[in-house]
């Protein structure tokens, strides 16, 4: 029920936000979406700091996202999400929609980067305890609200990609228990948030950094 009940929060999020931006003006959303931005900058700061201020984990970080880096942009995963979304953007009926794709990737990275998609998916799958994955969804309501508020319709959908990663994870869940020890966990989380912080930035500063192309990072760490 853990995956279920977050993709059903992302949803209710975005249309919450969706009704809430109608009554915004222009500037006011694209001020909404910076001050998004710097939230998520500094929430990811005290999330990687928390673990880095008790263990060195500097090594780890750069090799683990100068691989990503590499390994991404030749797999060019950006570029396969950005197609996913163009594809979900005809589909759907926003063709005509210019902030459909910025609003989707950004929902979809925000949402699906961090140890806690990753960890409540497993517990789910392992354990029956859907507790970390409803913790989850409250949050990720709060931030797909505030960011279709300024982003729109894209945001919603980012709940498909949540679904499928949390739910493949969660049916693999007996394979990947070896993921569920402190040092894991923790490296997991360093990378996690400093892949957020380029989230963030990007909400700032748009097309800053490809992203999902340092999502292989996540895999590289675990190596460690």
């Amino acid at each position: 029920m853990g995956t279920i009940v977050n993709v059903g929060a992302i949803v209710l999020g975005g249309l919450g936000g969706m009704v809430l931006g109608k009554y915004l003006k222009d500037s006011t959303q694209q001020l909404l979406m910076k001050i998004n931005g710097v939230c998520v900058i500094f929430l990811s700061i005290q999330g990687a700091m928390e673990y880095m201020l008790k263990d060195s984990y500097t090594i780890m970080l750069i090799i683990s996202l100068a691989i990503g880096a590499v390994v991404g942009e030749w797999i060019d995963i950006e570029g396969a999400l950005e197609r996913f979304g163009s594809w979900l953007k005809q589909k759907t009926g926003n063709a005509k929609n210019k902030l459909f794709m910025e609003g989707f990737i950004t929902s979809t990275l925000t949402v699906c980067i961090g140890a806690m998609a990753i960890v409540g998916a497993l517990q789910d799958g392992l354990f029956h305890d859907p507790s970390t994955l409803y913790a989850k969804s409250l949050l990720d309501l709060i931030i797909v609200f505030v960011l279709s508020a300024s982003l729109g319709i894209g945001c919603l959908f980012s709940a498909i990609p949540v679904g499928i990663l949390q739910g493949t994870i969660m049916l693999f869940s007996s394979l990947l228990a070896f993921l569920l020890t402190d040092g894991a966990l923790d490296q997991l989380s360093v990378v996690g948030n400093v892949l957020i912080f380029c989230v963030g930035l990007n909400l700032i500063f748009p097309k800053t950094i490809k992203v999902a192309n340092l999502l292989p990072a996540l895999l590289v760490v675990l190596l460690f």
